[in-house]
């Protein structure tokens, strides 16, 4: 175990390098920032001036290194147009984000995992064409539409929910399920495909012969044996949530990470969006890794390095 966790270690460490570079060259083709934190009436002397204390006037390559060497300190800098430590205002904003996933998650995994069951379960019921169109709704339905759609109903024409802000319960429910649904319905196709391939394993067919109860057979095998392919998407579906934060919190006006990284990149703060993707990507690896250690204690036969 302790070789497996070193190559994946590794493997993390090459990845966030990776992201750490493209996420510094791929931001200094949108422009020069300089241009929008001077008034309008500034000199050109008064551009260069603030282009040197943000440290754009060196080259592209010094930058880069100071860039890396601020990185290995965990010093992620101050925000050009906040003048905020980066630490700071990422801080004052993750809590939103976490409660959003957290919502989300939760609507993927109470709603996807029993409807997805549910599906195997039940494959010739007719209740399972109508819970198929459920999930294949929520999943071709984009999540910005989604998100209108609550806001005009629940929103605007009942007035059950608030329709966009935070600071309540209330404010979170809209969000989180607009969030969820496409998760929802993967997790359900997944449960329900790998329930579906044990079902026609030899083991269940013994166990059918025995006389074992449905219910008995599904709470002590079917489902432990299904969860690699669910592990697998979770870690898939978390950073699937990250990048659809912002969109949804850009809909709701809800004050986390993505509507911070909208407003970041049009402001064309640096060091803020570097800090967001970095932790983005930090979060990313690290529930892949943390995947690919569960991988050998729900399924033993899974070894090091991969190897059955």
């Amino acid at each position: 175990m302790s070789v497996f966790l070193l190559q994946r270690l590794g493997q993390a460490f090459v990845a966030i390098f990776g992201v750490m570079t493209l996420v510094f060259f791929i931001q200094r083709l949108t422009g020069d920032p300089t241009y929008l934190l001077v008034p309008e009436t500034a000199t050109q002397a008064d551009i260069e001036a603030m282009r040197r204390s943000l440290g754009l006037d060196q080259p592209l390559v010094l930058q880069y290194v100071s860039y890396l060497w601020d990185m290995l300190r965990f010093d992620f800098g101050t925000s050009y147009v906040q003048n905020i430590p980066v630490t700071e205002i990422i801080a004052s904003r993750l809590p939103y984000t976490l409660q959003l996933a957290a919502g989300a998650l939760f609507v993927a995994f109470v709603v996807g995992l029993p409807v997805g069951l549910a599906m195997a379960i039940w494959r010739k019921h007719p209740v399972t064409n109508v819970l198929m169109g459920m999930v294949l709704g929520a999943q071709s339905l984009p999540t910005f539409w989604s998100g209108i759609l609550m806001i005009m109903i629940f929103g605007v024409w009942l007035g059950w929910l608030p329709p966009s802000g935070s600071g309540s319960f209330a404010h979170l429910i809209m969000p989180s399920i607009a969030l969820g649904l496409l998760s929802m319905a993967t997790y359900a196709r997944i449960a329900r495909s790998s329930i579906l391939d044990e079902m026609s394993k030899d083991y269940v067919r013994s166990a059918r012969a025995r006389g074992v109860g449905t219910g008995r057979l599904v709470g002590k095998h079917l489902i432990r044996n299904s969860l690699i392919p669910v592990i697998s998407i979770s870690a898939l579906e978390i950073s699937q949530l990250l990048a659809g934060a912002v969109i949804v919190e850009t809909v709701f006006a809800w004050p986390g990470l993505g509507q911070l990284t909208v407003q970041s990149v049009q402001s064309r703060d640096f060091v803020v969006v570097q800090g967001i993707v970095l932790l983005g990507a930090f979060v990313t690896i690290s529930v892949n890794l943390l995947a690919d250690i569960l991988y050998s204690v729900v399924d033993p036969r899974i070894r090091k390095g991969g190897r059955a």
